[in-house]
């Protein structure tokens, strides 16, 4: 059996775990496309955070979640005879082919750049797309991600910055601004302006701010093992105290 066979016979497996659990199951059986639409929320922040750690058998486990959910999805939505697993995955195809043309039909493109300004063209032009360059953005998205979306959509159709090293005026403008004026819109507009600079030298600022949670939970649980350890309470702790826990905690990051 091909490696290919055993990944269809996987899936088979597991749409037939599914029209048993919906059958069977008094909890899968009550589920509705509602009473699901938090857990897959969950469940996606559990594969992101997976995916942050770069832990692969635990981005491996999350994304047999995150499965899970779409192939209950569309159970459900045989069940009303409105789509299946088939509808799901043919459409996907054919919207893959379709915003593909590089691949799949006579356009060209060289490399990742302009492979994206294609993309918004396709978009607009795609049947049931978008209508505007900003019209595909999901409004419930996390802001720090819409806001890299939304820069990334309109410098696909030319409005950014000629010179990259020009955002920085625009950053110094807005901290003085805020510093001026200590508003959440001031705020914000740091915030996208920052955003801004990252997507320019081609970081990530979700996962940028994710890394430093990180390390800030790491340095800080340093500091909470210290103050146990040395039969301690944090809150009588002076800040210079665990200030010398938190630089000892970069030292042992520096080391290892």
């Amino acid at each position: 059996m091909s490696r290919r066979q055993e990944q269809l016979k996987a899936f088979e497996r597991l749409l037939d775990i599914m029209d048993d659990l919906r059958e069977k199951c008094p909890w899968d059986r009550k589920q509705t496309f509602d009473s699901l639409r938090q857990n897959t929320i969950e469940e996606t922040y559990e594969l992101a955070t997976a995916i942050s750690r770069h832990d692969m058998n635990e981005i491996s486990k999350e994304l047999g979640d995150v499965l899970l959910h779409v192939v209950f999805y569309a159970k459900m939505g045989s069940e009303t005879g409105e789509f299946d697993i088939a509808d799901v995955c043919n459409r996907l195809c054919d919207k893959l082919v379709f915003r593909h043309p590089h691949v799949y039909g006579e356009a060209a493109a060289q490399n990742a750049e302009e492979v994206s300004h294609l993309w918004e063209q396709v978009k607009l032009k795609e049947k049931g797309g978008n209508k505007t360059v900003l019209g595909g953005i999901p409004d419930s998205l996390p802001s720090i991600v819409k806001a890299y979306r939304i820069q990334d959509k309109v410098a696909n159709v030319g409005f950014d910055w000629e010179k990259r090293e020009d955002v920085w005026a625009k950053v110094k403008e807005e901290i003085a601004e805020f510093e001026a004026d200590p508003s959440e819109a001031e705020l914000g507009d740091i915030l996208f302006a920052l955003i801004n600079a990252a997507r320019l030298y081609k970081l990530r600022p979700d996962n940028a701010l994710e890394q430093t949670n990180l390390k800030f939970i790491r340095r800080f649980n340093h500091i909470e093992q210290r103050a146990k350890e040395m039969g301690r309470d944090l809150k009588d702790m002076s800040l210079d105290e665990m200030e010398a826990l938190w630089q000892e905690a970069k030292a042992l990051e520096s080391a290892a």
